[in-house]
């Protein structure tokens, strides 16, 4: 039997802000800094700015664009631009940088190059999109599949592919790492929050779900509001354009700042329990009913490894990756955060990415995501012995064991 949770109290919870996203065109192929220590000024003032507003910053990132062109120069080397441009960004005092995103016809360097340049770098991410034209690409599925398998083996425990994503239909400025980039032009900045606290307090709530979902509504508009005051002021005087705030509520790893305990309170026994698609539904319905300027995913976010009581009811009763993609169809950002068994096959990966690319394409162009970690010596019911501030630990999910192979040996 799940304990239910304590009643909150009335007062509204103040959302943190994750990250302050600056999206621009990163030099190429000479990296000189000036760009990045114009960046870490607005960056540095913006922390500023948001502290004095009583909001905290827990990170600053960059988001550079789409690598297509870059990838078309001749005689590009990437593994040493990407090394100089990290230390470029370091040195200006940026904490994370998003070298951008790959187009799904860079399959063999994803397969190839991805993994050797994330695990030299200790800051730097990759996205890689799964969509050619309007379809899956069975190509970049299988290459995805390669590459993370590849810095499975080449980081400690694997930890290179929290760095790493696979994408489908996913907008530029998102803030939120591995999937943001830019979409070309002058600077612009997105905000990601932690938000999970407002939607524990709303769901505690007394009444139905029509009356918690309205409630839910109007305390996310009120967490929300100075930061995007705040976020007005400094595109005036910056002059670089605020594109909005990704409002999914990212959860932290304690359970007041749980998903996981906000859907609880909802009133499912346990997470994943039937019922659980019903609010995650009813979540991210109230987050798109908001009046804020929002970007980015702006749904729910179920990062199982971020988020305590995921991992913790993870442990207890390990779901398959198919059972989490489920709540994808309603609420947010895809597979995130999923520790699985070193033996797990490429074949198999390779399908949970045409999957996630196929739903992504059912539901007319809905941004997924998929950011799965291969631990390595683990096998399914490990714990995870994972250090990171932002992760809680859980056990490794089962593996299948089959996966895509003849369709990967068949080609798009």
């Amino acid at each position: 039997m799940i304990t239910p949770w304590a009643r909150p109290s009335a007062t509204i919870s103040r959302v943190k802000i994750r990250a302050v996203t600056l999206g621009f065109d990163l030099p190429y192929p000479a990296v000189v800094t000036a760009p990045f220590e114009a960046a870490a000024r607005f960056l540095t003032a913006a922390r500023a700015a948001f502290d004095a507003a009583g909001v905290e910053v827990q990170t600053t990132r960059v988001a550079g664009p789409d690598l297509g062109p870059t990838l078309a120069s001749a005689g590009s080397d990437l593994a040493s631009w990407a090394a100089d441009t990290e230390a470029a960004a370091r040195g200006s005092g940026i904490d994370y940088l998003s070298l951008g995103r790959l187009p799904a016809t860079a399959h063999q360097f994803v397969a190839e190059r991805v993994a050797p340049i994330l695990a030299a770098g200790e800051t730097v991410f990759f996205s890689a999109d799964l969509i050619d034209g309007r379809l899956p690409s069975v190509a970049m599925a299988a290459a995805c599949a390669r590459a993370v398998k590849q810095l499975a083996s080449m980081t400690p425990l694997g930890f290179g592919n929290l760095r790493f994503a696979a994408t489908a239909h996913c907008p530029p400025n998102i803030p939120f790492l591995p999937a943001a980039y830019h979409a070309g032009g002058p600077p612009r900045f997105s905000i990601a929050v932690q938000a999970a606290d407002v939607v524990v307090d709303a769901l505690g709530a007394s009444g139905g779900t029509s009356e918690i979902e309205d409630g839910l509504v109007d305390r996310l508009e009120a967490a929300a509001a100075p930061v995007e005051r705040t976020a007005d002021a400094l595109a005036a005087e910056s002059g670089f354009d605020f594109v909005g705030i990704d409002l999914s509520p990212a959860p932290f790893p304690s359970d007041e700042i749980s998903i996981g305990a906000a859907l609880e309170r909802g009133g499912v026994d346990r997470f994943g329990a039937p019922g659980t698609l019903y609010l995650s539904a009813m979540l991210t319905r109230a987050i798109r009913r908001t009046r804020v300027r929002r970007c980015g995913f702006s749904g729910l976010m179920l990062p199982l490894l971020e988020d305590s009581v995921l991992a913790r009811r993870a442990a207890e009763c390990p779901p398959s990756l198919h059972e989490l993609l489920l709540y994808s169809a309603v609420c947010g950002t895809g597979l995130d955060t999923l520790p699985l068994p070193e033996d797990v096959s490429e074949a198999e990966l390779a399908g949970v990415y045409l999957d996630v690319a196929a739903l992504s394409v059912a539901l007319n162009g809905k941004p997924l995501t998929a950011r799965l970690l291969p631990v390595p010596g683990a096998q399914a019911g490990d714990s995870t012995t994972f250090t990171f501030d932002y992760f809680a630990n859980s056990r490794v999910l089962p593996a299948r064991g089959a996966g895509a192979a003849c369709i990967v040996e068949r080609g798009q």
